[in-house]
C-alpha cells in the first residue's frame, strides 16, 4: 500500500509564464526575481518584495515601471518648461500654462503622479463642473467694490463645456507624455469622458448685412482689408501678415504664407500659418483685386506725407505711418464700423464664417470652400456648417 506524500497547509499558486522567479521567503514575505522593460529598448532584472508580484508579470508583458516619484504638480511643472514649450506656439504654451496653474495644480497637484486614477479625474472634474469659480479663485474678493460671493451673494460663475473639455485634453497631453517617457505606464485621464460639448454658436452676416456692411466700408481706410476678409475667409493673423510680395494683383492671385499676433515676448511677430494646410494660394476676387489697387495707391500717399517717420514694414495692411497693425486694434475697429453700419455685434471672426456660409449658399462646392478656408480636415468644415447645406439642400 503506497503512503500519501504529506500535503503542507501551505499551499502556493503557480506561476505564470513571464512571472519569473517566486518564492516566499523564511521570513514570511514573498520574494520576486524578473525581468522588467528599461530604457532604450533593454531588459534589467530586479528583485522586488512583499505583494508586488504583479508588477514583474506586467512589466514582462511589455508594460513599463513607473518610475516617477513626484506629485502630478512636479510634472506638469516640468512638462510645460522642457516638453511642450518646444512644439507650441507661444500663446498656445501660454493658455496651457494658464490652465495649468489655475485648474490642474490646484485641483489634483498635491497626488502622486503614479497614483494618479480615472476615478481620481472624474470626481475632480465633476467638483469643478458644479463649483462657483467666482468663489473659488476668489474673482470678487479681489475687485475694488465686491458684489456677489466676498458679501454671500454667489454669482454661480460656472465652467462651460468646452472649457472643461479643453482642460481635459490639456492633462491627457501631460500625461502622454508622462507616458512616453515611461513614467507611468497607462494615460489614466483617457478612461474619463467628458461628453461632447455643443460647438460655439456664430450667426453670420445674411448676404443684406453683407452688402451694408460693405457699403459703410468704402470710407474706411482699410476699405481693402474688410472686403478681403468677407470675400476670402482669411483669418484676422492672415490678413495681417500679407506682403506686398505675396500678392499678384495682374493675375488675381494671393499666397498666404504667413500670420501677425501679439506674443507676450515678442510683441507682433510674424510667425508661420497655423497649420501646413493654411499656407495656400486663392484666387482674389475681381471687387477686391480693384480695391487693393486703390489701397496701394492710398498707403504710398501716406508714405509720402510721413516722410522719414515711414515704417517700412512690407506690409499690405499698415498704421497711417507704415507699422504692422495690432489685432486688437482691428478688432477695435471692427466694432466701431458696425455700429456706423447699423449692423449688429459680431466677431470679426465671424466675417470669416459668414463668407463660407454665402458662397454654401451660392452653391459652391465644400471642398473649393475648404481650399479657400485652409482648414486640415474637410469633416470639420462639413460639421460646422451642415446646417447651411441642409438649409440650401431642402430649397426647391
Amino acid at each position: 500500500m503506497t503512503t500519501p506524500r504529506p500535503t503542507s497547509s501551505r499551499r502556493t499558486r503557480s506561476r505564470a509564464n513571464g512571472d519569473g522567479t517566486v518564492y516566499q521567503r523564511k521570513d514570511g514575505r514573498w520574494e520576486a526575481a524578473g525581468y522588467v522593460l528599461a530604457p532604450g529598448n533593454t531588459r534589467r532584472r530586479v528583485h522586488v518584495y512583499g505583494t508586488t508580484r504583479e508588477k514583474i508579470a506586467a512589466s514582462n508583458r511589455g508594460l513599463p515601471v513607473p518610475s516617477a516619484q513626484g506629485s502630478v504638480a512636479a510634472y506638469l511643472t516640468y512638462w510645460l518648461e522642457n516638453v511642450a514649450v518646444h512644439p507650441l506656439r507661444e500663446n498656445t504654451h501660454a493658455r496651457y500654462t494658464a490652465c495649468v496653474d489655475r485648474y490642474l495644480i490646484p485641483g489634483l497637484g498635491k497626488k502622486k503622479l503614479t497614483k494618479l486614477t480615472a476615478m481620481d479625474i472624474r470626481t475632480w472634474l465633476n467638483q469643478l463642473r458644479t463649483t462657483c469659480q467666482c468663489c473659488t479663485r476668489r474673482i470678487d474678493a479681489r475687485r475694488e467694490q465686491p458684489r456677489c460671493c466676498a458679501i454671500g451673494q454667489c454669482c454661480s460663475k460656472r465652467l462651460s463645456p468646452l472649457t472643461l473639455t479643453y482642460i481635459h485634453s490639456v492633462l491627457k497631453s501631460a500625461l502622454e507624455h508622462a507616458v512616453r517617457e515611461e513614467e507611468i505606464p497607462r494615460n489614466v485621464a483617457r478612461n474619463v469622458r467628458t461628453g461632447t460639448p455643443r460647438p460655439r454658436r456664430f450667426e453670420p452676416l445674411t448676404a443684406d448685412e453683407a452688402r451694408q456692411l460693405l457699403t459703410a466700408a468704402n470710407e474706411h481706410r482699410l476699405h481693402a482689408l474688410f472686403g478681403l476678409a468677407l470675400h476670402t475667409g482669411l483669418r484676422k493673423g492672415e490678413l495681417l501678415g500679407l506682403r506686398w510680395e505675396d500678392l499678384n494683383l495682374d493675375a488675381g492671385t494671393a499666397a498666404i504664407r504667413r500670420t501677425l499676433q501679439r506674443t507676450a515676448a515678442g510683441g507682433l511677430t510674424t510667425l508661420p500659418t497655423k497649420t501646413r494646410a493654411s499656407e495656400r494660394r486663392i484666387a482674389v476676387p475681381a471687387r477686391c483685386v480693384q480695391s487693393l489697387k486703390l489701397h496701394r495707391e492710398q498707403q504710398q500717399r501716406e508714405r509720402e506725407a510721413a516722410g522719414a517717420a515711414w515704417q517700412h514694414s512690407g506690409h499690405v495692411f499698415t498704421t497711417a505711418q507704415g507699422g504692422a497693425i495690432d489685432p486688437t486694434n482691428l478688432t477695435r475697429a471692427f466694432l466701431t464700423l458696425l455700429r456706423s453700419a447699423g449692423l449688429r455685434r459680431i466677431r470679426f471672426h465671424d466675417l470669416r464664417h459668414s463668407s463660407a456660409t454665402l458662397l454654401l449658399e451660392q452653391g459652391v462646392e465644400l471642398v473649393v470652400i475648404e481650399e479657400l478656408l485652409g482648414r486640415a480636415h474637410i469633416g470639420v468644415t462639413a460639421t460646422v456648417y451642415a446646417h447651411v447645406r441642409s438649409a440650401s439642400n431642402a430649397k426647391p
